[in-house]
């Protein structure tokens, strides 16, 4: 990165960024240029409250001291594990402070999960958020025999344990206040030594075709990221973002921490996951991040509210959200819109789209992303229209979620835009997509060999997806590289392009679809409980519960009408019109991660599928219209049982190829 970019990229937070190449020394120049700032905000027992820079600073400063009077040394791991909470965020700055390496864990993982993290790391600190979490880690302790002390957060449950590698947060506060008071100069002194090219922090990747990788990235690579975002965007310290998605993700590390933190702006950590919806509305974020499920899932609960509403409010509804289909996007960007309809814009705004807005917490949005998977062009245009300046990013968690960006007034819903700030982004010859910039990856921590096969001869990183750049140089993703196949015929087969396609459909949760090699295309499909769940109630269907509800001949038959739409728009793509679902189940499960089906942020581990329910995907390609089959899952409680289910296969129409025309 040249110096005019350096400045350009830290001037754009309203920050001078001399000097400013670690987490703890934005911190620290946060604490002393605007002290009294709010930095984050938490909501506990219905009550928001409000910490500013100069008490983050101390509060860092405590626990730091305090993990070094525990024997917490540069180089060190420290495991953190629990929601998006203020302290755990501090707990990720005072591991910095002293040299060492936060290793993020997600909240959700079972026991058995984390075995293999806090081994492959290494990891002899751990900071964890309440009982739950402390469980989990007395349960394999002995597993993990480097595993010295285990701080919580939250002391609700603690009271009689007596575990001696146990601690809570507030002693070691104390006792860090103490060695701060005995050793002022301590701690000033390990920041001074840190370095941009030290690592930050430590990211798994989500093991989607075997083990995670620990996925090493510095205080440059997120840093570059944040102020390349920062000046793309324009963002100051004056955002509120709301922080609810797991710290172990890469893009909470992006938004929450790395750009909160160069740009001086605010995080907002809701009370619990239940409460996300209302504490968005209460914060009414200004830049708002979330993944197409999230975006997807807020879409189907309103299209099931307007189900529920009076004859003259779902009229109302539907007569002015086709106002905004036609024209909400090219008034968001500028663009030259009649008279007429921008008169019915206005009048739909101040009747639907503004209350609609105020119901989702968008209200003051200025700038919101979404990434992790592709996300339907019609979810896409529905958020744009109403006045949401949604955007697509691209990124890995070896690029620190940073590669391309969405342009304001150049947006294609089918694109990812185009590269970042600093970002080199180009093709190989087999469409693969390289890049290359100051946010790759340091390392895989000891995987020398996958760290040496992931960087190309020419320093590009091989990020795995295919995808190709259009006229006006956007970038446009195809699918994974290795999931791309071709079918008999010899037509393209991309099956997350298919299974995005699918999710589109409020009805619709999850599709894992199949035909490489094949002479036609199967897909399984997930209902969504809620959405179905609401439609069969309002046509007086009785059903005990997901696996007989997804049984239902009505069912089926709603299904299909969403997979033939599909078709019916392959059928116009001349570079998948041959990959048409010709075949379906819908399964008598949902896809879950504690089955090992999904990764922990819900993206579809194909391989494995394809080998649990290998007796389905055969019998669907040898044309049976049946097939039992019998399947483990593991409950909340971690109890292990078996469902089982006589599953029937059903055909869906296909439509002769139409290249030139949209299906509608």
């Amino acid at each position: 990165m040249s110096d005019n970019h350096r400045r350009d990229a830290g001037q754009a937070g309203g920050l001078d960024a001399s000097g400013l190449d670690t987490f703890p020394r934005y911190l620290m120049h946060h604490a002393r240029q605007r002290p009294q700032r709010p930095a984050m905000r938490e909501k506990k027992y219905g009550i928001w409250q409000t910490y500013d820079w100069g008490q983050v600073a101390e509060n860092v400063r405590a626990i730091a001291c305090g993990l070094a009077q525990l024997g917490f040394r540069r180089g060190d791991r420290l495991a953190v594990v629990g929601d998006n909470r203020p302290r755990l965020y501090w707990s990720v700055m005072a591991c910095q402070c002293l040299g060492g390496i936060p290793v993020m864990m997600y909240q959700d993982a079972v026991a058995q999960e984390m075995i293999y993290v806090l081994q492959d790391a290494e990891v002899k600190f751990a900071v964890v958020e309440d009982q739950e979490q402390v469980d989990k880690m007395l349960e394999i302790a002995g597993e993990a025999p480097l595993l010295q002390h285990v701080i919580y957060d939250d002391p609700r449950g603690m009271r009689h344990y007596g575990q001696s590698l146990l601690l809570g947060l507030d002693a070691l506060q104390e006792t860090g206040r103490a060695h701060e008071r005995a050793q002022p100069d301590f701690l000033d002194g390990e920041i001074a030594k840190g370095a941009p090219d030290d690592i930050s922090v430590m990211l798994y990747t989500s093991g989607t075709t075997g083990k995670p990788k620990g996925v090493c990235q510095t205080h440059e690579a997120f840093i570059s990221a944040a102020r390349g975002a920062i000046q793309f965007d324009g963002l100051t310290e004056g955002e509120d973002i709301l922080s609810y998605l797991p710290m172990a993700w890469v893009g909470d590390h992006l938004f929450s921490f790395a750009q909160a933190t160069v740009a001086g702006f605010t995080i907002n950590c809701p009370e619990s996951g239940e409460t996300v919806m209302t504490d968005l509305r209460e914060i009414g974020p200004t830049y708002y991040f979330a993944p197409p499920r999230v975006f997807e899932n807020l879409l189907t609960q309103v299209m099931i509210r307007m189900e529920d509403a009076g004859a003259l409010k779902r009229g109302m509804f539907h007569h002015f959200m086709d106002v905004p289909r036609r024209c909400g996007a090219d008034i968001l960007d500028g663009k030259p819109v009649s008279g007429g309809d921008r008169f019915q814009y206005w009048l739909g705004k101040l009747l639907v789209y503004g209350p609609l807005k105020n119901v989702l917490g968008m209200s003051r949005i200025r700038v919101a992303y979404t990434a992790g998977a592709a996300i339907g062009p019609d979810l896409f245009r529905f958020y744009r229209s109403i006045g949401i300046n949604l955007k697509q990013l691209y990124g890995q968690t070896e690029t620190c979620a940073y590669v391309c960006l969405q342009p304001d007034g150049q947006i294609k819903l089918d694109s990812v835009g185009k590269p970042a700030p600093f970002v080199e982004v180009k093709l190989a010859d087999n469409g693969e997509i390289l890049v290359k910039g100051p946010m790759l990856l340091k390392a895989y921590y000891k995987r020398p060999d996958a760290t040496a096969e992931s960087i190309n001869a020419d320093g590009y990183f091989m990020t795995g997806d295919a995808g190709y750049f259009d006229e006006d140089g956007h970038l446009k993703i195809i699918d994974r590289a290795k999931d791309v196949g071709k079918m008999a015929d010899g037509s393209m087969f991309a099956p997350n392009y298919i299974e995005n396609k699918l999710k589109f459909f409020q009805h619709i949760k999850e599709a894992v679809t199949f035909g490489s090699g094949r002479d036609f295309a199967t897909a399984f499909i997930n209902i969504d409980l809620e959405a179905v769940g609401n439609w069969a109630e309002k046509k007086g269907m009785a059903y005990s519960g997901y696996t007989d509800l997804a049984s239902q001949d009505a069912v089926y038959a709603l299904i299909r009408d969403c997979v033939e739409k599909v078709n019916a728009d392959l059928a116009a793509d001349p570079k998948m019109s041959g990959a048409q679902i010709k075949r379906f189940l819908v399964l008598h499960k949902e896809l879950d991660a504690d089955d090992g089906e999904l990764t922990r942020t819900r993206k579809v581990r194909r391989n494995f599928i394809a080998e649990k329910y290998a007796v389905l995907v055969d019998a669907m390609f040898e044309g049976r219209a049946r097939q039992f089959i019998e399947t483990q899952v593991t409950y909340e409680d971690g109890r292990v049982g078996k469902v089982s289910a006589d599953l029937r296969i059903e055909e869906a129409k296909t439509f002769a190829p139409q290249a030139g025309q949209r299906a509608a």
